[in-house]
């Protein structure tokens, strides 16, 4: 009997160790399936990427905007800054737009009017309304429709630029955009040097408005390129209004000797009645008189293309060449 024991036993031993590698493999698995479910729901909890973000225009009015906004509508002068960027609005004041520079490229945008039509607005289910005007009424009423940002159109090139490009999610384009304008300007300014141009000439913007209103221009549309740091200078007379900020100021006949530099930028306006001012005073006295004239240092440009946005800037540099080898 006792020796029966031992082959009894192996039989015994074999079923034990085959039950034990079997729960071994079955653990094992179960791990491996564990690991592979516990992977993706550490995934599912992680952040998503945020699609707002705070933002305060310079009014003090804070929104949640869009990271990337998509269907943009823009009210104001500066509608090339977006150009500029790539960025096409879906909405736009189409009559802003008439005789710019960049006029080909509204194709496809609905026109929201000018003053804006809310209902419109509303229609075009926008993500984001930039907005020139500073009604605060405006404000409230286009708040309710879309995320809206007030944006200062009357900023310097480069803050402008670079607040539109914050609010557009494109701040490396705005950087890169300034960076190449720069380099065309300076660019510009050698190239007219070697032509003739001499160091501390002076230069003047004209216009005419309806109502016989004479106009200098200072701190906006082509006298910001032609100030530049490396360009020409403006009259003392001119200086003044530059040193107020003004974008420009009203003058009399009387004293435009006072305000007319070594070279004369006369815009052209869109008015037939302002147009009319323009060619009475190419024939007074007091015009012929002028030493830009006897000089022939006298350039034409229609105000509607020299605007302040990027685009208009830009398209400047290539004209401002042009203009000046065109000796009257």
């Amino acid at each position: 009997m006792n020796k029966a024991r031992p082959f009894f036993a192996i039989p015994c031993i074999i079923v034990l160790m085959g039950t034990l590698l079997l729960a071994c493999s079955s653990n094992k698995n179960n791990q491996g399936s564990s690991a592979a479910t516990t992977a993706p729901a550490a995934q599912a909890t992680a952040e998503p990427a945020a699609t707002t973000r705070s933002h305060t225009d310079y009014k003090g009015h804070t929104a949640e905007i869009p990271v990337n906004p998509q269907r943009i509508i823009y009210s104001g002068e500066t509608y090339g800054d977006l150009l500029a960027l790539g960025v096409q609005a879906i909405g736009y004041p189409l009559s802003m737009g008439d005789g710019q520079v960049f006029e080909d490229k509204l194709t496809g945008i609905a026109d929201v009017g000018f003053p804006i039509n809310l209902e419109k607005t509303l229609e075009l289910q926008p993500d984001l309304i930039i907005y020139a005007g500073i009604d605060e009424a405006d404000y409230d009423a286009l708040s309710k429709i879309a995320p809206t940002i007030i944006f200062d159109t009357f900023a310097p090139l480069k803050e402008r630029m670079l607040d539109i490009g914050d609010i557009l999610g494109k701040k490396q384009e705005a950087e890169d955009w300034l960076a190449q304008y720069q380099a065309k300007e300076d660019a510009m300014w050698v190239q007219l040097k070697a032509s003739g141009m001499k160091d501390g000439e002076t230069a003047s913007v004209f216009t005419y408005y309806p109502g016989d209103r004479l106009f200098v221009m200072a701190t906006t549309g082509l006298s910001q390129v032609l100030y530049g740091e490396q360009g020409f200078k403006p009259t003392p007379a001119i200086q003044k209004v530059l040193d107020a900020d003004m974008g420009f100021q009203e003058i009399s006949l009387e004293v435009l000797r006072e305000y007319a530099g070594d070279r004369i930028f006369l815009l052209t306006p869109v008015a037939d009645e302002a147009k009319q001012s323009t060619s009475n005073l190419l024939k007074s006295a007091v015009w012929n008189s002028l030493p830009a004239v006897k000089n022939g240092y006298v350039y034409t440009q229609d105000i509607t293309k020299t605007s302040s946005d990027a685009t208009t800037r830009e398209w400047l540099l290539g004209e401002i060449p042009a203009m000046l080898s065109e000796q009257q």
